[in-house]
């Protein structure tokens, strides 16, 4: 056997796509082929035929599973990922019996209140010989096996009896997430399952959120939708995980019964440096407003996009910046010490009076600090440029006054970053040199909002402060304002998504009554016994076929007044009570007349049946029963 020429190899697979994808022609019908191609070179990837098929066919299934109509050279490694596959896939049979999966609780926050507002479940596997293993590793795995829908039941049962166990010790718990795979959320019974778990920790809907990705969607949309319009009917929370990263259709959101939709941490993750994921995820947030459901958005790290996030209007934030996923103790501890997010993240800060003072000079920050802290500000200080900045980096200031001769860092240059990076506050140079080149164009520029000299008359200066305060008061009091509309813009979307829901299901309810209504009043009009159907003033409200006949020489017809037209089976009726058996002759054949009233809907009135009696017989028969 003659050693493979891996260049030839890989020229020749394509050379049979190529061929293979030309269109046939087929019976006057155009047909084209794909292929996925897994080849082995000799001797490397095996000395036998079994060697190199089995290597080719590994290669191949390689292919199938990543995006087929491809070719793909053998690689050793892909042995590797196999038989850590297949062992992964025979420990999950018997992990959960063995007690080697662990439920964490990642906290979601409220960007408006600055509370928790709910946990994500997320399950973590620790084998007695493979260690951690990542669920980015197995839950793919177990989706290719049943083994996840036994994963999926078990996340259940742990997280209500963490919550039952919460509650019982009691700790108020938010809704806990949990996200259902493709299997679990396509079986019959899910609905039933769920509600039965529920009740034997002795909880409701409520306690549960419900998250499914678009994938699962895509598999069947019409039974999804019917399966997450049950859920939302029993009260469970639904929520769309993943947006944007797999179809994102419209559809999803404006058909589907969501009340939230998830960010994916991807695009959060590089958002304040990439300019189309900010545009992604402002274009999310504003979709999912517009069609009155909050957002999520997962992965946020740092405070810098958090804030990004607030002042986008997402709704809620999870993520590390807050606290990693925690053990059910640590979730429990957490709830009772009422942790928040920072009060300056949240959507609606209280108001602050933060000073910052910048000069390299100590005597000049002190003399400053004397004169200011009368006033009642919260004042920080500061040596250079270098040290406001790690100062602005962890605390919240609303006015800064910075001199201008400092060593590394001119005080235009520094106000010149704080502009960039806190465009919010209010900037200022207090300064006994006047370069009004650069100065100038700091406050063109909108580095500087006043220029102060040295040395400073005080309540000049005082003034000054308190004007750089009013107008950040004033600048922060607009924006409040502007989120505040955009809230009751977006609570009114919500409310009106509801109130379309509402409506379309008591069109669809209307509808099905209709339907029975009709269905009952074709029956009853062709039934051989004569049914009237009268209101409460005894006026003829429906008659069928038989009764038409029956009646036809008085004539008796609908909208008559049954007193006036046919005395003597009105006040028959009037003086009978309800279900009895009153006889009635009539054109000379005997009758058995009952009538019954119709109390038990919106519906007043009274049915009344009039059966004919053939003989004595049939006569002492309908007397009897």
């Amino acid at each position: 056997m003659a050693k493979t020429d891996v260049n030839e190899a890989k020229q020749f697979a394509k050379h049979i796509l190529r061929q293979l994808m030309i269109p046939l022609e087929v019976d006057g019908h155009r047909i084209s082929l794909t292929a996925s191609i897994g080849a082995a070179n000799y001797p490397e990837d095996g000395e036998s035929i079994h060697a190199l098929l089995t290597s080719a066919d590994i290669a191949l299934n390689h292919v199938k599973k990543n995006g087929k109509a491809k070719y793909q050279l053998y690689d050793p490694q892909m042995s590797e990922r196999l038989k850590e596959k297949t062992s992964i896939e025979l420990a999950l049979e018997s992990s959960a019996q063995n007690g080697e999966f662990d439920l964490y609780y990642q906290p979601v926050i409220d960007i408006v209140s600055g509370s928790i507002c709910g946990f994500e479940a997320l399950i973590r596997w620790r084998h007695p010989s493979m260690g951690l293993i990542s669920p980015e590793k197995f839950i793919p795995i177990a989706e290719q096996s049943s083994s996840i829908v036994a994963i999926g039941r078990w996340v259940l049962h742990r997280a209500c009896s963490d919550i039952r166990s919460a509650l019982d010790a009691g700790v108020q718990m938010p809704p806990i997430a949990i996200n259902l795979s493709g299997k679990q959320f396509s079986q019959i019974n899910l609905v039933d399952d769920l509600m039965t778990i529920l009740a034997e920790y002795q909880l409701a809907p409520k306690n549960l959120s419900i998250e499914i990705t678009e994938g699962v969607l895509m598999t069947d949309p019409i039974a999804s939708k019917n399966t997450l319009g049950k859920l939302r009917d029993l009260g469970f929370s639904l929520a769309l995980d993943d947006f944007g990263t797999g179809y994102s259709s419209l559809s999803y959101l404006k058909n589907f019964s969501f009340d939230k939709v998830k960010i994916d941490q991807s695009f959060v993750r590089e958002l304040l440096v990439n300019s189309s994921d900010a545009a992604i995820v402002k274009a999310i947030i504003n979709m999912g407003h517009n069609l009155g459901l909050r957002v999520l958005a997962e992965g946020v790290e740092t405070e810098a996009q958090c804030v990004f996030l607030r002042d986008q209007l997402v709704d809620e934030i999870q993520g590390y910046y807050f606290s990693r996923p925690l053990e059910r103790e640590q979730m429990r501890q957490l709830l009772h010490d009422n942790r928040r997010l920072e009060s300056h993240l949240i959507r609606f800060p209280h108001i602050s009076k933060t000073l910052l003072l910048v000069d390299d000079e100590q005597n000049i920050v002190s003399a400053l600090k004397r004169l200011l802290r009368r006033d009642g500000y919260e004042i920080l200080t500061a040596n250079s440029g270098a040290d406001g900045l790690a100062i602005l980096a962890s605390n919240k200031v609303d006015v800064i006054i910075s001199d201008q001769r400092m060593p590394g860092m001119m005080g235009v240059e520094f106000l010149s970053l704080v502009k960039i990076n806190y465009p919010d506050t209010i900037r200022m140079i207090l300064s006994g040199y006047t370069e009004l080149s650069s100065v100038t164009a700091a406050i063109n520029e909108g580095a500087v909002y006043r220029f102060l000299t040295k040395p400073w008359d005080d309540d000049r200066l005082r003034e000054s402060i308190k004007e750089a305060f009013q107008y950040k008061n004033f600048a922060d009091e607009n924006k409040r304002l502007s989120l505040q509309a955009q809230e009751s813009s977006f609570a009114l979307a919500i409310a009106n998504r509801q109130l379309a829901e509402t409506i379309e299901k008591k069109q669809h309810q209307i509808t099905i009554h209709t339907h029975s209504l009709d269905i009952v009043r074709e029956a009853l009009r062709y039934t051989p016994v004569a049914v009237l159907g009268l209101d409460e003033q005894y006026m003829v409200a429906f008659i069928n076929e038989a009764a038409i006949a029956l009646f036809k020489e008085i004539p008796l017809n609908f909208g008559d007044e049954l007193l006036f037209c046919f005395p003597e089976l009105g006040e028959m009726i009037v003086r009978s009570s309800e279900s009895s058996l009153n006889s009635l002759l009539y054109n000379k054949q005997k009758f058995i007349v009952r009538w019954f009233n119709m109390g038990t809907s919106s519906t007043k009135g009274k049915i009344v049946t009039i059966s004919l009696v053939a003989s004595f017989h049939d006569e002492l028969s309908a007397t009897s029963a």
